[in-house]
């Protein structure tokens, strides 16, 4: 019993070497017998002298994207209304979010409605890649250990074979310099590009901080992820530059695309093709709390805001009147411009809170690069 036990556990760590069944039966039966010498043993026929050899696997960048229209979908929208016609407008549609684990396990937030997406998406001619977020202290436990980023590259890898993915998106918010999760990102992000390049087959991207202001989250984007291969491209974040004291200040303002791509690509060195700007679809106030004052793209317009406006008066509960800052149809194509002249395209946040009629920011932006969406 034992004899064959050991004869079917060595088979199966020659079929695991990728040696066919054929020779690894050969394999086994020349090493039983050869040491008594009584019977010439002849290799099979028709497969050589030697094993066949396994090629290795070919790490190279899956092929080029072209402009890039992303739109993050992120859990919690219905995507039963949002029309098919805005998944045509995007060529990538990230579904926000897959949630990672300190321990490397990815859960994705609400697979019914991640399922409806991702068909809706496909069917309408977009690559889908899961977006990955997670607690700041989940991102670093797992990705500070080999074993740790091991298995959270397995999962990733896992739920883009089993889900038909095109890649990944990750949206680690934010790796730094100064607790040493700058150098763990960097492995992270290359152990998951090496796996997803394989034969060149997925996608990987990231969202990163705008760029604007100097120190540890800015500087956590290491040069070698930003000049190097294993990420195809970044979604660069360039909103949110909001005050609660200073008034008047648009967090999303024309002259901030132009310095997040400024800084991106002529002083960190990235390379046009992975410049993705990002722009919002929502709105948000200044002077005051965030809480409770920010609103969507779409609602501002139905509290009377302007889609070739970039601010306008708007009410929420505790707060009758104030101002509220966004990006209207004149400044989202002039963004659309220059994400493709001075990158590779726009993304943004988030499809749920664009318009769905003819003041639609995404539509804008799509009859400016002469994107077709019928």
């Amino acid at each position: 019993m034992k004899q064959k036990l050991d004869f079917n556990q060595a088979m199966k760590q020659y079929r695991k070497m990728g040696i066919n069944k054929r020779w690894a039966q050969w394999i086994m039966i020349a090493s039983i017998f050869n040491a008594c010498k009584k019977t010439e043993i002849k290799p099979p026929q028709g497969g050589g002298t030697t094993p066949p050899v396994i090629p290795a696997p070919v790490i190279k960048a899956p092929p080029a994207l072209g402009s890039i229209v992303a739109g993050y979908f992120p859990s919690y929208r219905d995507p039963n209304a949002i029309p098919d016609q805005k998944f045509k407008m995007c060529n990538i549609v990230n579904y926000a979010f897959g949630t990672v684990a300190a321990n490397g396990n990815i859960v994705i937030q609400s697979p019914t409605v991640f399922g409806i997406v991702a068909n809706k998406a496909k069917s309408n001619g977009a690559k889908v890649f899961l977006s990955i977020n997670g607690a700041t202290t989940d991102w670093q436990l797992m990705a500070s250990t080999a074993v740790g980023r091991n298995a959270f590259v397995k999962q990733a890898m896992l739920l883009v074979r089993t889900n038909a993915l095109h890649g990944i998106d990750v949206d680690w918010e934010y790796p730094s310099t100064a607790d040493g999760t700058a150098a763990t990102f960097t492995k992270l992000m290359q152990e998951l590009g090496d796996s997803l390049h394989v034969d060149g087959k997925y996608y990987l991207s990231a969202a990163i901080t705008s760029g604007k202001y100097a120190g540890q989250y800015r500087d956590a984007i290491a040069k070698e992820l930003v000049q190097g291969e294993q990420v195809d491209f970044f979604n660069i974040m360039a909103y949110d530059d909001f005050s609660t004291t200073a008034p008047y200040r648009h967090h999303s303002d024309l002259k901030m695309a132009e310095t997040s791509l400024n800084y991106w690509i002529n002083t960190a060195g990235m390379p046009k093709r992975k410049a993705v700007l990002g722009v919002p679809a929502y709105g948000r106030p200044s002077g005051i709390t965030q809480t409770g004052t920010i609103q969507t793209y779409a609602a501002i317009l139905g509290k009377g805001g302007s889609a070739n406006s970039d601010s306008a008066t708007v009410s929420a509960t505790g707060f009758p009147a104030y101002t509220i800052y966004y990006n209207g149809q004149l400044t989202v194509k002039r963004k659309a411009i220059l994400g493709n002249t001075q990158g590779s395209g726009i993304m943004m946040w988030e499809m749920g809170q664009d318009a769905n009629d003819n003041s639609s920011l995404l539509k804008a932006a799509c009859d400016t690069l002469g994107r077709s969406y019928q």
